[in-house]
This record gives structure tokens, C-alpha cells and sequence, in this order.
């Protein structure tokens, strides 16, 4: 039997910095990389209006990518998955990858605080117009509303870091 994948996770406000940080893992890992973002954005492209359209098409999307990141995973290759693991409820899906068959994970906790995500928030509206919709400090409260840090009792293996200054 081959050797299992890693599967990399991660978790942290919006705009700490976790997909910067999961596209650089990646690449330095060697892995592929699932981006959330770049799936719904191909897949349903002009239908994601607000956070209820989000929500409505990232369950959606999770059941594809679940059985998909598996199979690369149980084919011995590392998957970084740039899903959001913002809340125990979105982490216990993570688990639901890895866990039935031992696959190996880290979580990625970026712990920013609420003013530097805010600054990336503003740049990133700069950089990435087709975002700037979603990236304001509105949504940003609305979401972080519902933030809750990993624990120790969810039974991850979790690996806190600080996101680059930009």
C-alpha cells in the first residue's frame, strides 16, 4: 500500500492571509492545492451575490471536493485545501476527510488581529476588484461574528502562525 497524502487545512479570519499562506505551503510542499474561491468562482461564475449565495454554493461544492481531495490523498499525494476552518462546524468537515481513513493533517491557525485583516481587506479590494463587493469591513464584521479559534479539544493537529507583514 502507498503512503498516504498530508491533508493541510487552515483557519483565521478573513483576510489573515490563509490562502497567501496555503498557495506558499503548497508550492513548497510540492502539493495541490483546492482553492475554495477558484471553484466557485469557474463554477458558478456572477451567481455568488452575497453571503447567502456563498453559503448556499460552497455546500454545494463540498461534497465533489470531499470525495475528490480523498482519493488524491489515499493516492499517497499532499492536498493544501484553501476551504475556510473558521468555525467547528466547517472543521468537523475537514474531519470527515481525513479522519475514516488515518490520513495525515495539519491545521494552519493564522492569528491575526482585527485591524491587520481589515488593512489586507483594503488592499485586497485594490488588487482584486471582482472581490471588493465582499471585502469590506461590513462583511468582515458580519463574518468574524461567527469566528470561533481552533481548540485544543477538537482533536486537531494545529500549527499557529502570524501572517507575513504586506
Amino acid at each position: 500500500m502507498s503512503s498516504l497524502g498530508t491533508l493541510i487545512l487552515f483557519s483565521g479570519k478573513m483576510g489573515a492571509g490563509k490562502s497567501t499562506l496555503s498557495a506558499k505551503i503548497a508550492r513548497k510542499r510540492g502539493a495541490v492545492l483546492i482553492s475554495e474561491d477558484e471553484w466557485l468562482s469557474a463554477l458558478f461564475p456572477g451567481e455568488i451575490k452575497d453571503f447567502n449565495d456563498y453559503i448556499s454554493y460552497s455546500s454545494r461544492l463540498k461534497p465533489v471536493i470531499r470525495s475528490h481531495v480523498e482519493k488524491v490523498l489515499l493516492a499517497g499525494t499532499t492536498v493544501v485545501l484553501d476551504f475556510p476552518g473558521n468555525t467547528r462546524k466547517q472543521r468537523a468537515w475537514f474531519k470527515e476527510i481525513y479522519s475514516p481513513r488515518g490520513i495525515p493533517h495539519e491545521l494552519y491557525y493564522v492569528a491575526v488581529d482585527d485591524e491587520a485583516c481589515l488593512k489586507q481587506l483594503k488592499k485586497r479590494q485594490k488588487e482584486q476588484p471582482d472581490r471588493a463587493q465582499f471585502d469590506t469591513e461590513d462583511v468582515f464584521r458580519m463574518v468574524t461574528s461567527y469566528f470561533e479559534p481552533p481548540e485544543e479539544s477538537e482533536g486537531f493537529n494545529v500549527q499557529v502562525v502570524k501572517a507575513e507583514s504586506s
